[in-house]
């Protein structure tokens, strides 16, 4: 009897494993075929995806998939909180606000979504969109934002106000159309947005402190894209994503002469403008807490000011007042024989005028502007006088000294810019100083410690210049040690310029091959500005 019972106790057990081992088995098959419909729907999603970035952006490659997710992964890796629980939290939720938003704009312009617009603030100086801005954008975070001269037709979908196709002379004319591109740390597109006219300078919103509960989140920061000179309007783009928030008008009598720049704080943004019945120079004040609104204007105490920078004391606005009177939505020089430009220092706060400083020749116009951490301005000239005259186109000044102090150049030899410095961009930790020159076809490096050229490099059509550290990027890329400048041109590379240590001495340099150079190139053709992060 108990040989029976054991006999049918084993049989069940047996029953009993061989059920198991079915539902096992069962159970691996479904999560194989779970598994593999799940990889085959991604890469048919991926695939998708890809097909229509490569129609809108001919550069793009699955590489960028990669590329993302290991950003994304870094991101998470390499993130240390810096003090309490509450700190790492927030961290954690601003990434992930940071990858939504992202997504979701991807969603949104890979499909042809409307834009909700019914968040948009629109007052007396905001204009209603006349274009649709076109974006494309991959998940990567920004290092820099380039103006862009020209970009790929078939991401062109600009209309007129009364919804038709604005078939304009440029667009009829030529394969491009103008935008401006955000590019990470490894000189990849990350977005490219549509302009409906030439830009001109980018602005970014400084980072604020995060205890202040009125600034900006570090990853929405704005992005001020004005027009060139001379234009009536100046946008404001998503940092992150690059999507346009608001267009501003221009007030009446008055058009941009196509720079800005913010406060320290990032509330206040400062714009160079110009009166069009008596053509005096003013610096329009626009509150970004209130969908950029004019709030008021200073007197630039020139002509035509141009690029303008705020001092590292938070109180002072430096300008470039270029000295050339210009017609309203006119670019011809009308005064180039009287001519008298000039460097301004003014009280941000009420325009008080605290120093004004002018070169020795009439005919230098001031333009364009970097400060150095120590309140060392460089400035950047553009001669408008006969091309024989040899002046100096790389000054410093400092608050007190009486003139402007040139740089050297080698035999004297300005001419090896053609009279036109079109950006400069200071590394104050090296105290080095790059400058470009999109006619003389070449980007120089100064040493600030002896003001002597390092050496110039060979850059056709070169215009853009920013600081090249990877910091800005929150050492995303494991490359934080580098540094240099980056260099952008109108035939579509980003040129990384780096000088080595042992060529900075502490005397003269001489110049046989101290610069080393690194280009990618991009389809589309970089324009004047570069502005990093």
């Amino acid at each position: 009897m108990s040989t029976i019972k054991a006999d049918t106790e084993n049989s069940m057990d047996k029953k009993s494993e061989r059920s198991n081992e079915l539902a096992t088995n069962s159970l691996s098959r479904e999560l194989l075929t779970t598994s593999l419909l799940a990889a085959v729907g991604t890469a048919t999603l991926v695939g998708m995806h890809h097909g229509y970035r490569q129609r809108r952006q001919p550069d793009a490659s699955l590489q960028d998939y990669v590329s993302g997710v290991r950003s994304q992964l870094n991101l998470s890796l390499l993130s240390k909180p810096r003090t309490a629980k509450l700190k790492l939290t927030n961290s954690k939720l601003a990434r992930c606000r940071y990858a939504y938003q992202q997504a979701k704009v991807a969603w949104q312009q890979a499909y042809q979504q409307p834009i909700n617009t019914d968040a948009i603030s629109h007052h007396h100086n905001v204009t209603d969109f006349s274009a649709i801005h076109t974006t494309t954008m991959l998940a990567r975070p920004v290092c820099w934002v380039s103006g862009v001269a020209s970009m790929p037709k078939d991401i062109v979908l600009a209309k007129n106000d009364s919804g038709d196709v604005n078939h304009n002379e440029h667009n009829i004319n030529n394969e491009h159309s103008f935008g401006v591109v955000g590019i990470d740390a490894d000189r990849q597109i990350v977005w490219q947005t549509t302009m409906p006219e030439r830009v001109h300078d980018i602005v970014v919103q400084p980072v604020v402190s995060s205890q202040d509960e009125t600034s900006h989140n570090n990853e929405n920061r704005d992005v001020v894209v004005m027009g060139r000179r001379p234009s009536e309007k100046f946008w404001v783009l998503d940092t992150a994503t690059g999507q346009v928030k608001l267009a501003i008008k221009a007030s009446a009598d008055r058009h941009f002469y196509g720079h800005a720049c913010y406060s320290l704080d990032g509330s206040t943004l400062y714009v160079t403008e110009n009166d069009t019945q008596t053509l005096d120079g003013k610096i329009g004040i626009y509150d970004a807490h209130r969908d950029y609104q004019k709030v008021a204007e200073f007197d630039s105490h020139g002509i035509g000011p141009h690029e303008l920078i705020m001092h590292p004391d938070g109180d002072t606005l430096v300008i470039a007042n270029g000295g050339i009177k210009t017609e309203q939505a006119s670019r011809e020089e009308l005064n180039l024989d009287s001519m008298r430009p000039s460097l301004v220092y003014l009280n941000r706060h009420d325009g008080t005028l605290l120093e004004q400083v002018t070169p020795k020749h009439n005919q230098m116009s001031v333009r364009h502007l970097a400060m150095h951490n120590d309140g060392t301005v460089m400035v950047g000239i553009q001669f408008q006088g006969e091309r024989h005259i040899n002046v100096p186109l790389v000054l410093t000044h400092k608050r007190g000294d009486t003139d402007f102090k040139p740089l050297t150049m080698p035999n004297n030899q300005w001419q090896r810019f053609h009279q036109y410095i079109a950006s400069v961009a200071v590394d104050s930790q090296r105290n080095l100083l790059c400058v470009t020159t999109p006619i003389g076809g070449c980007a120089a490096i100064y040493d600030l410690n002896t003001r002597t050229l390092v050496d110039a490099v060979s850059l056709p059509d070169c215009a853009g210049a920013s600081i090249y550290a990877n910091k800005t990027a929150n050492d995303i890329s494991n490359k934080a040690h580098e540094t240099g400048f980056i260099v952008s041109d109108g035939q579509g590379q980003l040129s990384r310029l780096d000088v080595s240590d042992l060529a900075i001495p502490s005397s003269n340099v001489a110049a046989n091959e101290t610069i080393a150079k690194d280009s990618k190139r991009h389809m589309m053709s970089f324009d004047n500005h570069l502005q990093a992060l």
